[in-house]
């Protein structure tokens, strides 16, 4: 039995990567597909969609972790050479702008969940640590969504008095603080625990209320309000 590939010129038309979206719509195809059209073809033995495949695989399937791949990365994969990787490269960091644009978007906040979504486009790189700050307004509607500073791999440094110098300036009545950790553990540290007493007493004295302190990774994140951590 003949082992070479089929190619996707051979495809049914329906199931050719171009032609699916052109009938179906973008959000009929998979994760594969999109970036098959991006790298446009594959190698001598694998197809665009397999070779897109693979890529994913290599980073357990993760968009995030996608996102965070260098062009040295792309160029081990054989059938993707710098041209090719530079393209996807491109397509994932505007996907990443278009995330922290809905992010600032003026809208009122109803959850914790809903916050660690909103705080992932503000880092771009996960292996150092990020302090980020949301501020609301009364009625928990964003205002602002900044990181403060960037550290390295075990700890990054927030300055309660710059945080709350912006906040009046914005106008804001509440924050949320986060931070993500890069070993993946969302247990808080003692340091986190000493972190958000300060905050939070900081901000009982200027009235400007933190409704949650939230510890995330690419994956999941740890809410000090959900867990019931938080000492208004």
């Amino acid at each position: 039995m003949s082992t070479e590939k089929k190619s996707i010129k051979d495809w049914a038309p329906d199931d050719r990567p171009r032609e699916k979206m052109m009938s179906r719509g973008k959000a009929a195809l998979t994760d594969a597909e999109l970036i098959a059209i991006l790298i446009g073809s594959g190698n001598s033995e694998q197809t665009a969609v397999g070779l897109a495949g693979s890529v994913l695989e290599s980073v357990g399937n993760n968009l995030i972790t996608l996102s965070d791949l260098t062009l040295a990365d792309w160029t081990k994969h054989r059938g993707i050479g710098p041209a090719k990787a530079i393209t996807v490269m491109a397509g994932l960091e505007l996907g990443r702008r278009l995330l922290s644009s809905e992010a600032t978007r003026p809208d009122k906040l109803t959850n914790s969940k809903e916050a660690y979504k909103r705080f992932l486009p503000y880092v771009d790189d996960f292996s150092q640590e990020h302090f980020l700050v949301m501020y609301l307004n009364t009625s928990q509607t964003i205002l602002k969504i900044e990181c403060v500073s960037k550290g390295g791999i075990t700890h990054t440094v927030a300055d309660p008095r710059i945080i709350f110098k912006n906040a009046i300036n914005i106008g804001a009545s509440k924050i949320i603080i986060a931070h993500n950790h890069p070993s993946g553990n969302l247990k808080p540290s003692a340091e986190d625990i000493r972190l958000t007493k300060k905050f939070t007493a900081a901000g009982t004295i200027l009235d400007i209320i933190v409704i949650d302190h939230i510890i995330f990774s690419r994956g999941n994140y740890h809410s000090f309000y959900e867990k019931g951590e938080l000492e208004l």
